[in-house]
């Protein structure tokens, strides 16, 4: 048995149990690791076995997807890793209403790429096609569509949910809204999804009809994604995080909205998978399973200032509200451009994220104050992100009536310790202005800072829950486990 981080394949020795070895599992920025014990169920009955041994011998469960999420979320040292990836089987399509059953270990690539062809595609999707459905809705991501379609929690139906005594239970939102606004967000913590019913969106083409606005300062860019809400289903918002003083915040917008069958030359034929393949190769040549290999080369301080700096001019120059259509999988998973992307980060390290949700009033100044901080450090963002949100109901939910802003930065053993104390300032006028943060896209906050996000209430009812449902504290994770979640 070997372990890694995403992408690499982590097989148990025999049978869905082996805790003979300890095996490295990272998180997918590479720059947290812990030892445990992977193993990989291929159907309800062996997760159940597995979840029996567990108890048996009062070992932690941890569950992981595709390993996705940039920090500790699925990991934790000496614990059960329950990697999901094999129960990866479509139980149920109907093409006529758009409602699919599927296994957790579902990727989002392979359910779209079963229902595009006949009109369907998720309502919600990340930048990337790569993460499992259980690992999204234990998320509870979100997309460039936010404000208006919610998370993906918003348009799942029903799940049936295994809780570590073994027995399943389907949860529903009109029967069990508690639980169900519990589990969605919850990292894992409440019982494993072994089916997921989710309603997919009706589309007439494969394509978005995409709109590109440079912007010249973070006021420009704040206003103009807000004010472009009402007329485009997408819009997201790139930063020079590199860029001061007046060009604080200079960068672009894309505007997107699904394109209609009477503006698109060939409808049908946008449906199908090969209209919305990802080029291989850079240029027609350089195959892009390799890039991240001369990406190396710039990512560092001084490249990526040259590599911002050039993207602004260009999208400047040349982009300048450029209108286009794109293919949905080519305007939705940007990440997957250059696979393996995150291997162009420092060896030594790899990268982590932060992204901050902030009410709109106060978005403006809290993002300027967390660019000055990254200059204030010498550590400014390689990669920066705007998006728009809407509150939700659900009981962990990391979303306001705002603005998010994403901020990626290398991770080596030089700056590693000053990288950990620059994010406990970054996060401190996000809690003053009663904004939130992302667990998936974390490896660093304190428990302090995020509980301090938590509404009135809030961490009695998911302990409550937790009590019920896990009363041993079978279910971990180190990310659980950092921010002081109820482990027992």
């Amino acid at each position: 048995m070997r372990g890694g981080g995403e992408g690499e394949e982590q097989t148990p020795d025999s049978g869905p149990l082996s805790a003979e070895k300890l095996a490295s599992v990272a998180g997918f920025g590479r720059a947290v690791a812990a030892a445990g014990y992977v193993s990989q169920p291929q159907s309800v009955e062996e997760l159940q076995e597995i979840l029996e041994v567990a108890s048996s011998r009062e070992w932690k469960v941890t569950l992981r997807g595709t390993g996705r999420s940039y920090g500790d979320a699925a990991l934790r040292s000496e614990a059960i890793v329950l990697d999901l990836r094999r129960m990866n089987r479509i139980l149920s399509w109907d093409r006529e209403s758009g409602v699919i059953d599927i296994e957790p270990g579902v990727t989002i690539e392979q359910m779209w790429q079963s229902t595009l062809p006949q009109g369907w595609w998720p309502p919600v999707v990340p930048g990337t096609m790569r993460p499992t459905l259980g690992g999204c809705l234990a998320m509870n991501v979100h997309g460039k569509n936010n404000w208006q379609a919610g998370t993906v929690g918003d348009h799942c139906l029903e799940f049936d949910l295994m809780p570590p005594s073994g027995e399943v239970r389907t949860v529903r939102p009109d029967t069990d809204a508690e639980l169900f606004q519990a589990v969605i967000g919850s990292f894992g913590q409440l019982g494993v999804l072994t089916r997921i019913r989710m309603q997919l969106k009706r589309v007439e083409t494969g394509s978005v009809r995409v709109t590109a606005v440079p912007v010249g300062d973070l006021g420009e860019m704040l206003q103009r994604m807000d004010g472009a809400k009402d007329d485009h289903e997408y819009v997201v918002g790139w930063l020079d995080a590199f860029a001061q003083g007046k060009r604080l915040g200079r960068g672009q917008i894309h505007l997107a909205s699904y394109l209609a069958a009477k503006d698109h030359p060939s409808p049908q034929e946008s449906l199908n998978l090969e209209s919305q393949s990802l080029p291989d190769r850079v240029f027609g040549v350089l195959p892009k399973s390799k890039m991240w290999w001369f990406a190396r080369f710039v990512t560092n301080r001084f490249g990526m200032r040259w590599v911002n700096s050039v993207k602004y001019f260009h999208a400047r120059i040349f982009e300048r509200n450029k209108t286009y259509d794109q293919s949905l999988a080519a305007f939705q998973f940007l990440l997957d451009y250059m696979p393996g992307w995150e291997r162009a980060y420092p060896a030594d390290g790899g990268l982590i994220q932060h992204q901050s949700f902030v009410p709109a009033g106060s978005a403006e100044e809290v993002f300027r104050e967390q660019l000055e901080i990254c200059h204030r450090y010498r550590m400014p963002s390689f990669l920066a992100v705007l998006k728009c949100h809407r509150a939700d109901d659900f009981l962990l939910s990391h979303a306001v009536d705002g603005f998010s802003l994403a901020l990626d930065f290398p991770v080596t053993a030089k700056n590693r310790q000053r990288l950990w104390a620059m994010i406990q300032e970054l996060s401190q006028p996000v809690v003053a202005a009663g904004g939130r943060f992302y667990p998936a896209k974390d490896a660093a906050i304190s428990a302090q800072l995020f509980q301090a996000t938590w509404r009135e209430g809030q961490l009695a009812r998911f302990s409550k829950l937790k009590s019920e449902i896990d009363p041993r504290g079978r279910l971990t994770s180190a990310l659980a486990e950092r921010l002081l979640l109820p482990s027992h």
